[in-house]
């Protein structure tokens, strides 16, 4: 268990009461907004393939919804617990409106560690957590999407058995999916995509030239070596990455292309064994405190803390991962005129996509790959300019505008909507 200051949940109210307070919320909207309107929890078995039969744990977590269906992606990891899944369901909700689409949050787990389970396990514990979880979702209730240590071969699984349940195939039930049963072109790229448009949008209203940022990505998943490697192709010198394996740095740049080539080669895409000439190992924390212009926490929550914020050379973060900083994180890094683009703005670039792709599902009707990108951006960046210019009016650090902006959204739908009955 976290201690309570670093309990996901615990900072997540704690991040809402302080748009709460700076919006003066009516008592009763506030205690609305702070839980979860739903969670399930489910102990489910599954056959392993030497007979044996395990329990598993997992969860799905309906935040709020008064502006739709809910959006949230799934994550098999060892931590999960249900206050790591409540908080993300809450930042699945900020996100959701701040970048203006119709969804409220949710967020689904299970406690595993995938990389211990044969490719039959892994779609065994799928399809039973799916069809346990099957009685909250549908493309007009709750439409989950990959997330930490789940893919788009995971998605199709659940697509299939929520089809097998229903008698028809119901593409919109999930998105992430392949391309060839209905998935959008550019929803692999879009977090990371989001994440080095925000570093490009912040470099310009500092007047800082991309040639001249030097970057620091921890976690080389989807989002992380995403984000590495169009920084890199916009001219940003890429230093430093890390995986579960470690950090791996080299001050003259690092070749992100042919390091996502070795991942992709390698059982669960970890860089271990990758070494090119003047390449240094580094641990995850010291990776952390590099010194550069600009990291990127792409990993877990509650990575950067009191205890090494003090520590972190970066004048830009951009928060790749969900919750990655605690508040008191916050404090230390705006004292010292660190900019923090928050996560539900800076990784917003999955969720949209996961919008058009679930739209495209509904119409049956799909767009090219430049569509995609060119309305990603265009949402991304206007969610960008509108936070920095709440910020600007208000004198408050980034985080705090997109809460503002957000929490009013889903304060308003809900105060239309009214309290049933």
């Amino acid at each position: 268990m976290t201690s309570d200051h670093r309990n996901p949940f615990r900072i997540a109210q704690q991040q809402f009461d302080t748009a709460a307070e700076l919006l003066n919320l009516a008592d009763g909207l506030r205690a609305v907004l702070r839980v979860p309107q739903r969670e399930l929890t489910v102990n489910f078995p599954v056959k392993m393939d030497n007979g044996d039969v395990r329990m598993f744990t997992g969860y799905r977590v309906q935040h709020n919804l008064g502006r739709g269906p809910v959006k949230g992606g799934i994550r098999y990891h060892p931590s999960v617990d249900i206050d790591e899944v409540r908080a993300l369901a809450m930042w699945m909700t900020w996100k959701c409106a701040l970048v203006n689409i119709p969804y409220g949050g949710a967020k689904g787990g299970v406690v595993v560690d995938p990389r211990q389970l044969s490719s039959g396990e892994l779609e065994r514990l799928t399809r039973r957590f799916a069809s346990d979880i099957s009685i909250l979702l549908g493309p007009e209730k709750d439409i989950p999407a990959p997330d930490v240590n789940t893919n788009a071969q995971v998605m199709a699984w659940i697509m299939d058995t929520i089809s097998m349940h229903r008698g028809y195939t119901v593409p919109a039930v999930i998105t992430g999916k392949p391309i060839n049963i209905g998935g959008s072109l550019g929803r692999v790229e879009a977090t990371g995509r989001g994440v080095s448009l925000m570093v490009r949008e912040v470099a310009r209203r500092l007047g800082r030239p991309l040639e001249q940022l030097r970057v620091v990505v921890q976690g080389f998943g989807n989002v992380g070596s995403t984000a590495a490697l169009l920084l890199s192709q916009m001219g940003c010198r890429v230093i430093g990455v890390s995986d579960a394996t470690g950090g791996y740095y080299r001050g003259s740049g690092l070749d992100v292309s042919s390091m996502r080539a070795f991942a992709d080669l390698h059982p669960f895409r970890l860089l271990e064994g990758y070494s090119t000439p003047g390449l240094e190992q580094v641990d995850g924390p010291e990776l952390l405190e590099l010194d550069c212009d600009v990291l990127i926490p792409a990993a877990l929550e509650n990575q950067i803390t009191e205890r090494n914020a003090g520590q972190v050379r970066a004048r830009l973060i951009v928060e790749g991962a969900n919750g990655p900083t605690t508040p008191e994180a916050d404090a230390i890094l705006n004292e010292r005129g660190v900019v923090v683009v928050p996560d539900i703005l800076a990784n917003a670039g999955g969720v949209v996509v996961s919008y058009f792709e679930w739209v495209q599902g509904l119409q049956e009707f799909f767009w090219h790959e430049q569509d995609v990108n060119e309305k990603l951006e265009r949402i991304i960046v206007g969610a960008f300019d509108e936070v920095w210019a709440m910020a600007q009016s208000r004198g408050v650090p980034l985080r705090t505008a997109a809460y503002l902006l957000a929490v009013k959204r889903v304060a308003d739908a809900n105060q239309t909507r009214g309290v049933y009955p």
